[in-house]
Protein backbone atom coordinates (compact mmCIF):
# COMPACT_ATOMS: atom_id res chain seq x y z
CA UNK A 1 0.00 0.00 0.00
CA UNK A 2 1.48 3.34 -0.98
CA UNK A 3 1.87 6.20 1.47
CA UNK A 4 -1.26 8.01 0.23
CA UNK A 5 -3.25 4.79 0.34
CA UNK A 6 -2.04 4.07 3.87
CA UNK A 7 -3.15 7.54 4.90
CA UNK A 8 -6.55 6.88 3.29
CA UNK A 9 -6.92 3.58 5.10
CA UNK A 10 -6.22 5.27 8.43
CA UNK A 11 -8.81 7.91 7.66
CA UNK A 12 -11.33 5.22 6.71
CA UNK A 13 -10.64 3.34 9.96
CA UNK A 14 -11.25 6.55 11.89
CA UNK A 15 -14.55 7.09 10.10
CA UNK A 16 -15.54 3.41 10.56
CA UNK A 17 -16.36 3.03 6.88
CA UNK A 18 -13.55 0.71 5.81
CA UNK A 19 -15.96 -2.09 4.87
CA UNK A 20 -17.35 0.14 2.13
CA UNK A 21 -14.11 -0.48 0.20
CA UNK A 22 -15.41 -3.98 -0.54
CA UNK A 23 -18.63 -2.65 -2.01
CA UNK A 24 -22.16 -2.25 -0.78
CA UNK A 25 -22.73 -6.01 -0.91
CA UNK A 26 -20.10 -6.52 1.80
CA UNK A 27 -21.97 -4.32 4.27
CA UNK A 28 -24.18 -5.88 6.92
CA UNK A 29 -27.47 -7.23 5.67
CA UNK A 30 -29.14 -5.74 8.74
CA UNK A 31 -28.20 -2.20 7.67
CA UNK A 32 -30.80 -0.11 5.98
CA UNK A 33 -30.19 0.90 2.38
CA UNK A 34 -29.93 4.54 3.49
CA UNK A 35 -27.23 3.66 6.04
CA UNK A 36 -25.29 1.65 3.44
CA UNK A 37 -25.47 4.52 0.95
CA UNK A 38 -24.33 6.96 3.62
CA UNK A 39 -21.36 4.74 4.55
CA UNK A 40 -20.31 4.35 0.88
CA UNK A 41 -20.54 8.12 0.36
CA UNK A 42 -18.51 8.80 3.53
CA UNK A 43 -15.84 6.36 2.36
CA UNK A 44 -15.65 8.00 -1.08
CA UNK A 45 -15.43 11.46 0.53
CA UNK A 46 -12.67 10.30 2.88
CA UNK A 47 -10.67 8.95 -0.05
CA UNK A 48 -11.09 12.21 -1.97
CA UNK A 49 -9.94 14.25 1.03
CA UNK A 50 -6.83 12.11 1.54
CA UNK A 51 -5.48 12.12 -2.00
CA UNK A 52 -3.21 14.65 -3.65
CA UNK A 53 -4.63 16.39 -6.73
CA UNK A 54 -2.47 14.39 -9.14
CA UNK A 55 -3.64 11.07 -7.71
CA UNK A 56 -7.22 12.22 -7.30
CA UNK A 57 -7.48 13.05 -11.00
CA UNK A 58 -6.77 9.37 -11.74
CA UNK A 59 -9.73 8.08 -9.72
CA UNK A 60 -12.28 10.85 -9.11
CA UNK A 61 -14.58 9.67 -11.91
CA UNK A 62 -15.16 6.37 -10.13
CA UNK A 63 -18.70 6.48 -8.70
CA UNK A 64 -18.19 4.50 -5.48
CA UNK A 65 -15.46 4.00 -2.88
CA UNK A 66 -14.90 0.34 -3.79
CA UNK A 67 -14.18 1.11 -7.44
CA UNK A 68 -11.99 4.09 -6.45
CA UNK A 69 -9.98 1.88 -4.12
CA UNK A 70 -9.65 -0.87 -6.70
CA UNK A 71 -8.36 1.61 -9.27
CA UNK A 72 -5.90 3.09 -6.77
CA UNK A 73 -4.53 -0.36 -6.06
CA UNK A 74 -4.15 -1.21 -9.74
CA UNK A 75 -2.42 2.12 -10.48
CA UNK A 76 -0.08 2.33 -7.52
CA UNK A 77 0.53 -1.11 -6.01
CA UNK A 78 3.36 -1.98 -8.42
CA UNK A 79 5.07 1.35 -7.72
CA UNK A 80 4.58 0.80 -4.01
CA UNK A 81 6.14 -2.67 -4.02
CA UNK A 82 9.15 -1.43 -5.99
CA UNK A 83 9.55 1.52 -3.61
CA UNK A 84 9.27 -0.78 -0.58
CA UNK A 85 11.98 -3.09 -1.94
CA UNK A 86 14.19 -0.11 -2.79
CA UNK A 87 13.92 1.31 0.74
CA UNK A 88 14.58 -2.05 2.37
CA UNK A 89 17.64 -2.56 0.16
CA UNK A 90 18.81 0.95 1.06
CA UNK A 91 18.44 0.18 4.78
CA UNK A 92 20.16 -3.20 4.70
CA UNK A 93 23.07 -1.93 2.62
CA UNK A 94 23.52 1.31 4.59
CA UNK A 95 27.16 1.86 5.60
CA UNK A 96 28.61 4.76 7.51
CA UNK A 97 31.60 6.51 5.95
CA UNK A 98 34.49 8.06 7.81
CA UNK A 99 34.38 11.00 5.39
CA UNK A 100 30.94 12.13 6.64
CA UNK A 101 29.93 13.36 10.07
CA UNK A 102 28.15 10.98 12.40
CA UNK A 103 25.24 13.43 12.61
CA UNK A 104 24.78 13.47 8.82
CA UNK A 105 24.81 9.71 8.68
CA UNK A 106 22.44 9.22 11.59
CA UNK A 107 20.08 11.66 9.91
CA UNK A 108 20.29 9.62 6.70
CA UNK A 109 19.72 6.35 8.59
CA UNK A 110 16.72 7.78 10.44
CA UNK A 111 15.29 9.16 7.18
CA UNK A 112 15.34 5.66 5.69
CA UNK A 113 13.59 4.31 8.81
CA UNK A 114 10.99 7.09 8.66
CA UNK A 115 10.34 6.43 4.97
CA UNK A 116 9.79 2.74 5.75
CA UNK A 117 7.45 3.53 8.65
CA UNK A 118 5.45 5.80 6.35
CA UNK A 119 4.67 2.78 4.19
CA UNK A 120 3.89 0.59 7.22
CA UNK A 121 7.20 -1.27 7.43
CA UNK A 122 7.99 -1.30 11.13
CA UNK A 123 11.16 -2.69 12.67
CA UNK A 124 11.85 -3.54 16.28
CA UNK A 125 14.18 -1.14 18.09
CA UNK A 126 16.66 -3.96 18.63
CA UNK A 127 16.78 -4.67 14.88
CA UNK A 128 17.33 -0.96 14.15
CA UNK A 129 20.21 -0.90 16.65
CA UNK A 130 21.82 -4.00 15.11
CA UNK A 131 21.51 -2.55 11.60
CA UNK A 132 23.13 0.68 12.78
CA UNK A 133 25.95 -1.19 14.50
CA UNK A 134 26.56 -3.19 11.33
CA UNK A 135 26.81 0.09 9.40
CA UNK A 136 29.65 1.43 11.55
CA UNK A 137 33.07 1.43 9.80
CA UNK A 138 35.79 -1.07 10.76
CA UNK A 139 37.86 1.67 12.38
CA UNK A 140 35.21 1.77 15.12
CA UNK A 141 35.37 -1.99 15.78
CA UNK A 142 36.19 -1.49 19.49
CA UNK A 143 33.17 0.81 19.84
CA UNK A 144 30.95 -1.86 18.25
CA UNK A 145 32.31 -4.49 20.63
CA UNK A 146 31.62 -2.23 23.61
CA UNK A 147 28.06 -1.66 22.42
CA UNK A 148 27.36 -5.32 21.67
CA UNK A 149 29.22 -7.10 24.45
CA UNK A 150 29.96 -4.43 27.05
CA UNK A 151 33.73 -5.06 26.78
Amino acid sequence: MGYGMTKCKRCLYNKSVRKALKGEGALLATMSQAKKTEMVEKARSAIILCLAEKVLSDVEKEPIAASMWSKLESLYMTKYLAHRKFLKQKLYSFKMLESKTVTEQLTEFNKILDDLENIDVNLEDEDKAILLLCAIPRSFESFKDNMLYGK
